[in-house]
């Protein structure tokens, strides 16, 4: 993908990432840990995952192409390759999403009773997966932030000027 509507398709497709990522991550890790979230959630938390899973190989193809059509310096391939580990994080939490998801859905048939008289998995497995949750959540939007970070400087690093050049901004 390379043009929408004559802007590289890289600089639009990545707002969703953006979004989507830490919003997943979010979503994944409150509801890891609330199980009554994830059920309230239902179907939502593993669909968000997989459209966030979508979005980051669209992204990265479309940054692909752009980074064909720019001048290529340090600061282009660094954020290229942090770009390129994303997708597993993505991976995890749809994983993880989808895990989530299913035991929130199978709580009235596996492990212990709850005062409502609903049945939830053994409380060794529901530490780990929100454990396993939690480190996904927060290495994914770390990584987020470090790629965006790095593309940020990519493209602005000699794009601006720290005063005013037309004498009619506020310098300070």
């Amino acid at each position: 993908m390379g043009l929408i509507n004559g802007l590289p398709a890289h600089i639009l497709l990545v707002h969703f990432v953006v979004v989507l990522v830490p919003l997943t991550a979010l979503a994944l890790a409150v509801c890891s840990v609330r199980p009554s979230a994830a059920q309230r959630m239902g179907v939502v938390l593993p669909l968000l995952a997989l459209i966030t899973l979508v979005s980051v190989p669209l992204a990265t193809g479309a940054g692909e192409w752009l980074e064909e059509h720019v001048d290529s310096d340090a600061l282009v391939r660094r954020h290229a390759a942090l770009g390129d580990g994303l997708l597993p994080w993505a991976g995890g939490l749809f994983v993880l999403a989808v895990f989530v998801w299913w035991a929130a859905r199978r709580t009235a048939s596996s492990g212990s009773v709850t005062s409502r008289g609903t049945r939830r998995p053994p409380v060794a497995l529901r530490v780990t997966v929100a454990v396993l949750s939690l480190v996904v959540a927060v290495g994914a939007a770390v990584d987020v932030y470090r790629i965006g970070d790095s593309g940020a400087k990519a493209a602005w690093h000699d794009g601006f000027s720290k005063t005013a050049v037309n004498g009619d901004g506020d310098a300070g």
